[in-house]
């Protein structure tokens, strides 16, 4: 979506940028937290951590990498245009204390502190302020900058060109601080949106990985000759969001003009008309988890087995409540789904909108790239959206405080395009990160989950499996937060 590391918050283009940037800290193949930019730090009270940098490390434009590029990059990540500012502001404020010493200055306690700073990316101070990209681009609202199309990182790789929806090139690094682990020395990344054509692509030898091959089509890659597929469980979970804000919706035909999202019994039914076993088999062709949690990882919710309990399809249930609601014979609502960012994301709204149509709801499916969706909801243009959401962070709070809590300043509820306010709930999710003891934290989390699951302010679908498929002599390593680490890869000859 764009080369500005601080501006868009989506998988992928993460995943694109992370070949140039680097952050403090990094992850090895198990997710755990290991050295980055940073060599070793330590936390010298509650409210202070000390980061020791990495010395002799340039950036691709020659520049030394120093204390002062920290304390800007944390700075620019907090800036209002910037999707990841409620982690930029969750680590304090930043201070060098000489070229590589770092202070972390919190205003208060920040239980997973690492997991924040995982997220945030090092730019060059000096090449910010020359290219006059001193903070993030406004993607939403359509700006392009400088640092759109060229990028200046620490990484592995260096970028060459980029013409979006087309090719992306990368070349290796060979200046780059670390030790190459694998033998890639030039990226070239294709969008191919069609399934058959984008695996054909792999059959035939024109690429060597395909990130996102159709579920339908793993079962047949499995026995084709000069391919193989690489898979396990994804830090993600899918789910649909409504619009709990406005009095009347968007793009909705509903007697007497009202918002039925606003009414807990609607959206029970909602979800008590989803068949979620025909999603996993028919669908998914068993590629997935459901669940009726809303965290990217059961370890989110403690594996609780309440937490991760879903309401049973009943569509005798269903029908009561919307009565009850006073929408006997349905409304008319659409629902805003992207159709290039999770596993079949157009046809589960789709499927969606059938289920749907047995509560006398017609639904239309309004589908998408994700270069026009994800900027489209961010404007919360929307009274019915798909949304998934995980990476590498399993706690709870990577999702409740960006995503679920109410909209406020510093980046809270940025991705709460529902509009959703709840305030016990809010509370909660306060209280949980101002909370160090871990098991009065874990407490607090399991009450604010079980409060935002009661209230069924979301509708949880299911958390995705993740393909990928590869030649037969290409050797990656699959992590659970489906990123494509390409220093790791091997090609064999």
């Amino acid at each position: 979506m764009t080369m500005d590391p601080d501006s868009q918050n989506e998988g992928l283009t993460n995943t694109m940028n992370g070949q140039v940037y680097e952050r403090l800290v990094s992850r090895d193949r198990d997710l755990n937290i290991v050295p980055g930019l940073a060599t070793s730090w330590e936390q010298k009270g509650p409210l202070l951590w000390v980061f020791h940098l990495r010395p002799n490390v340039k950036f691709q434009d020659g520049t030394p990498f120093t204390a002062d590029d920290v304390v800007y990059s944390i700075k620019r990540a907090a800036e209002p245009t910037s999707q990841i500012a409620v982690y930029a502001n969750a680590v304090g404020t930043p201070v060098a204390i000489d070229p590589l010493t770092v202070e972390f200055r919190l205003a208060k306690v920040d239980p997973i502190f690492l997991q924040h700073m995982d997220a945030l990316w090092i730019m060059s101070k000096s090449w910010c302020e020359k290219n006059k990209v001193l903070k993030p681009l406004d993607f939403k609202n359509n700006e392009e900058s400088y640092a759109s199309f060229h990028a200046n990182g620490t990484g592995p790789y260096m970028l060459v060109s980029r013409a979006p929806g087309v090719k992306t090139v990368y070349k290796r690094n060979p200046n780059w601080w670390g030790q190459p682990l694998g033998n890639v020395q030039e990226i070239v990344y294709t969008p191919i949106s069609n399934d058959a054509t984008r695996l054909a692509a792999l059959v035939s030898g024109e690429v060597d990985f395909v990130l996102d091959p159709a579920p339908r089509d793993v079962e047949r890659l499995r026995h084709t000759a000069g391919v193989k597929i690489i898979d396990g469980p994804e830090n993600r979970i899918i789910f649909i969001g409504m619009d709990q804000g406005r009095d009347k919706l968007l793009y909705a035909k509903v007697p007497g003009d009202k918002n039925p999202f606003k009414d807990v019994r609607v959206r029970r039914a909602l979800y008590y008309a989803i068949d979620i076993d025909t999603i996993k088999n028919k669908l998914m062709n068993g590629q997935s988890y459901p669940t009726g949690a809303v965290t990217p990882s059961p370890l989110g919710t403690y594996n609780d087995p309440k937490l991760e309990a879903r309401l049973p399809f009943d569509l005798t249930k269903a029908r009561a409540l919307m009565a009850e609601a006073g929408y006997p014979d349905g409304f008319e609502v659409t629902l805003d789904c992207p159709n290039n960012r999770y596993i079949n994301d157009e046809r589960i709204c789709v499927a969606l909108a059938g289920m749907w149509a047995q509560l006398k709801i017609k639904v239309h499916v309004n589908a998408m790239p994700r270069a026009t969706y994800f900027p489209k909801m961010e404007k919360m243009d929307t009274s019915m959206y798909m949304l998934g959401w995980g990476g590498a962070v399993t706690d709870a709070d990577i999702i409740m405080t960006p995503v679920l809590r109410n909209r406020g300043p510093g980046g809270v509820g940025l991705f709460n395009w529902g509009n959703v306010k709840d305030d016990k709930f809010d509370a909660l999710v306060v209280a949980a990160g101002n909370e160090a003891d871990p098991k009065k934290r874990e407490a607090i989390v399991k009450e604010a989950l079980a409060r935002y699951e009661d209230q069924v302010h979301v509708l949880p679908l299911h958390r995705q499996v993740i393909p990928w498929a590869a030649r037969s002599n290409v050797d990656v390593v699959h992590r659970a937060d489906n990123w494509l680490e390409v220093n790791w890869i091997k090609i064999n000859k």
